[in-house]
């Protein structure tokens, strides 16, 4: 979407981060439009700091997060950077970056003034997390929000098993799998979204917030979402989907007649192998851990791991560096990957745990 906020707004040296206060609200614009304001280490700990900020400024009572340019909020994080390390570098600036981008993750879930993520355009990856864990969430008609990993040889993060598990039935299952795309409607069945606004209207939206208080400013802009697709699949992918094993999932939709179930399979077919046996695993994990902070946790642990195996660097080099879209999984097949392989993911990392549980707090709504 198109900010209201101009550079000259920012104050600092780094303009990825555009930070102004304006009456009560206080606007944070990623600002990397032509990278789809993908997020940096820098970015980062940016938002954090202003997160800090505003949080002991009395005059701010609103936190409105939006994106730089046409296209979206956030299609991630700097996927590039994470490729360079594994491919030249030791882990540490991966690990770092995860660890402050979990941790922000983690705040933003708590954070004690409402946080206003505009959700409009892409909104992938490292984008949920530093929108769909806020207070008030918007989507739009343009809205396309994913957690896409699976497809460069990675997991969903950010906190993305945490909000998927949530999801009614199977279909947090599905969309992790096979990292498919939502429109508005289906984000908020899936509960990464709570309102729809027409992106006509988002302009409005954003400056009103500076001068009424957020139920006030949603009451008069906020519509009905337009209808999604998921829920007349629920038959098919709640069957499908809650078989024990990736194959057994695979198998179910082959078999299963209805097209987007074969469409669904051969999605499947395409990703890491790896990357599903492992994503299904912190999926039905984060259903049993409970919070936020402990999925996070668990992700951290699959994050490290993942960065030492083969199919993170040629997915990426696939689909982002030389673009062929012809990854070669290693190893090849959903029945190579064992349950060993699997049990890795998961290796408690001793003194370099995120640690996030042990501040695992449920805060009320902030507005």
């Amino acid at each position: 979407m198109t900010g209201a906020h101009d550079a000259g707004a920012v104050t600092g040296p780094d303009e990825s981060v555009l930070l102004r206060t304006e009456g009560r609200a206080a606007y944070l614009t990623l600002n990397r439009p032509r990278a789809l304001n993908a997020l940096t280490h820098a970015m980062i700990r940016r938002i954090d700091s202003a997160l800090t900020v505003w949080e002991h400024d009395p005059a701010v009572e609103t936190v409105v997060v939006t994106g730089a340019g046409e296209r979206g909020l956030c299609a991630g994080g700097d996927i590039r950077a994470i490729h360079d390390d594994a491919r030249d570098g030791d882990g540490t600036a991966s690990a770092a970056f995860w660890r402050d981008e979990y941790r922000l993750n983690a705040r933003i879930a708590r954070y004690p003034k409402p946080y206003v993520a505009v959700m409009d355009g892409i909104v992938m990856g490292g984008g949920v997390g530093v929108s769909a864990h806020g207070s008030v969430r918007i989507a739009t008609e343009r809205s396309r929000i994913a957690m896409p990993e699976t497809g460069i040889g990675f997991v969903p993060d950010v906190g993305g098993t945490y909000l998927l598990a949530l999801a009614p039935g199977q279909l947090g299952t599905h969309l992790a799998l096979t990292g498919s795309a939502v429109g508005a409607g289906d984000a908020q069945l899936c509960g990464l979204t709570d309102h729809y606004v027409p992106s006509a209207s988002l302009p409005r939206l954003v400056q009103d917030l500076a001068h009424a208080p957020v139920r006030k400013v949603l009451d008069r802009h906020v519509r009905a979402a337009p209808p999604g697709d998921l829920a007349e699949a629920r038959g098919w992918i709640d069957a499908c989907y809650s078989a024990d094993t990736v194959e057994g999932i695979v198998g179910r939709l082959l078999d299963h007649g209805d097209s987007g179930a074969k469409g669904a399979a051969e999605t499947l077919l395409t990703r890491s192998p790896t990357a599903l046996k492992v994503t299904l695993a912190a999926m039905r994990g984060a259903r049993g851990l409970g919070s936020l902070e402990k999925v996070l946790d668990q992700e951290y642990r699959v994050s490290c791991a993942a960065f030492t195996e083969p199919d993170l660097v040629e997915g990426i080099r696939a689909q982002v560096i030389d673009k062929d879209r012809d990854p070669r999984w290693s190893p090849p097949t959903l029945a190579e990957v064992t349950d060993a392989d699997v049990a890795r993911f998961f290796t408690p990392l001793g003194e370099r745990e995120l640690g996030l549980a042990a501040s695992d707090t449920t805060p009320e709504a902030p507005w």
